[in-house]
């Protein structure tokens, strides 16, 4: 039966480490939709037929590329199934251009959100923001992994545990002594009036700080701090951990070997798995362009010595 193969897909992904929640839907909903079809194995058609159904291009496009993994996976055991054409339903993808803050607006950030509104509620509302807005510019961590922090997660020797994230990974990630000691004033400051819960940000209600409050302080930060008001996309939190990568890349050697080394050390500490993932939030900002020529001269000298 095609549900119990797909069940079966299913757990040895998981089994590697891929959570698959909302696959995992969309593929129980595919086998029933094969099933009242008389299917037994993927068809096609029928997979076609199933992602046609979804309410927008982008998501036949997404839901025909589930069953596309699913049917490969099967045909390695059984030829009868069809792998169906993943990019039948494709649309030209556009990447949103990141905002790649300046070392002043980074300052600009923390002063900003050091001077927001206080809340009867949350009595360490500006120092909460001011140090996660921080943490997250100073180390390029994902938004979540910074929520999701612990106060046990911040271990001896400026170290911080990153629990499983992106693809159940774990990683640790080493803090610049200036990261440390506002890490360290904060917390001092939080163990006054923190409650039962551990999570190093709290919201006013002394959980765990939910990742639409935090954006939205964000953008009343951004107001405060008066940067790009008249951009028509906003800049985001997630921004922080572009204008990380590019500006770690700019302070390496432009020699080939070394930019490799800083590379892989970069994607290291992201958490990355892929170089491409890292490639991703890379921006051409005028020092990388400079240095790149830079470099292009170089290598251009000694192919004519």
């Amino acid at each position: 039966m095609l549900s119990e193969d797909i069940e079966r897909y299913l757990a040895l992904r998981q089994s590697l480490g891929f959570k698959l929640d909302l696959p995992s839907r969309r593929l129980r909903a595919f086998a029933r939709f094969a099933a009242a079809s008389g299917d037994t194995h993927v068809r096609a058609a029928t997979a076609v037929a199933w992602a046609a159904t979804a309410p927008s291009r982008g998501q036949r496009h997404r839901w025909l590329g589930i069953v596309a993994q699913l049917a490969q996976f099967l045909q390695a055991e059984d030829p009868a199934h069809e792998v169906p054409p993943a990019n039948l339903f494709a649309t030209p993808k556009t990447r949103p251009s990141p905002y790649i803050y300046t070392q002043e607006e980074l300052i600009r950030i923390v002063d900003a959100a050091g001077r927001l509104r206080p809340n009867k509620l949350n009595p360490l509302r500006q120092q909460t923001y001011a140090t996660l807005f921080g943490l997250i510019a100073a180390t390029g961590l994902r938004v979540s992994e910074a929520l999701n922090l612990k106060i046990d997660d911040l271990l001896p020797g400026g170290i911080l545990r990153i629990r499983e994230t992106k693809f159940c990974k774990s990683r640790l990630v080493p803090l610049h002594e200036t990261v440390v000691s506002a890490l360290g004033r904060y917390l001092k400051m939080r163990s006054r009036v923190a409650g039962a819960d551990d999570h190093v940000f709290l919201s006013a209600g002394g959980r765990r700080l939910p990742r639409n409050t935090a954006s939205g302080a964000f953008w009343q930060v951004l107001r405060l701090a008066d940067i790009a008001p008249g951009r028509a996309r906003r800049p985001r939190i997630h921004d922080l951990r572009h204008s990380f990568a590019t500006r770690v890349l700019e302070q390496c050697a432009t020699r080939r070997d070394a930019v490799a080394r800083h590379f892989v050390a970069l994607a290291t500490y992201l958490g990355h798995a892929h170089a491409g993932s890292t490639y991703w939030y890379l921006q051409a900002t005028p020092q990388l362009l400079t240095d790149i020529a830079s470099a292009t001269e170089a290598l251009a000298r000694e192919e004519v010595a």
